[in-house]
C-alpha cells in the first residue's frame, strides 16, 4: 500500500480527532497529522521507505484499521446471538 492508497482510506473513514499512536506518542489532531506526512512524504528526495513521515502513516493506518477491526468484534461479542425456543437438543443424539 502506498500513501496515495492511505491518503484515500482515510479521505473516505476520517480517524478520530485524538489519538494515542504508541505511549509516548499521542496525536492531538489527526488531520494535520495526517497534512504533515502527505507533504513531507512528498517532498522527500529518496526512496519512499526512507522517508520518517511514511513510516509513521503506516503505523498510524495499521494502528487505525486495528482499531476498526477490534471495534467490529466488539460489537459481535456485545449482541449475544438469539436462542430459538423451538430448537433444543435431545439427550438421545450421538455425535458422529
Amino acid at each position: 500500500m502506498n500513501h496515495e492508497e492511505i491518503k484515500r482510506y482515510f479521505e473516505a473513514t476520517p480517524p478520530p480527532k485524538e489519538v494515542q499512536l504508541t505511549p509516548w506518542a499521542n496525536i492531538t489532531d489527526t488531520q494535520v497529522f495526517l497534512r504533515s506526512c502527505y507533504s513531507t512524504i512528498k517532498n522527500f528526495n529518496g526512496p519512499v521507505d526512507r522517508c520518517p513521515a511514511w513510516w509513521h502513516l503506516r503505523d498510524f493506518y495499521i494502528l487505525m484499521k486495528k482499531t476498526a477491526q477490534q471495534a467490529a468484534v466488539e460489537k459481535i461479542e456485545v449482541t449475544p446471538f438469539e436462542e430459538i425456543p423451538d430448537e433444543t437438543s435431545s439427550a438421545g443424539e450421538t455425535a458422529v
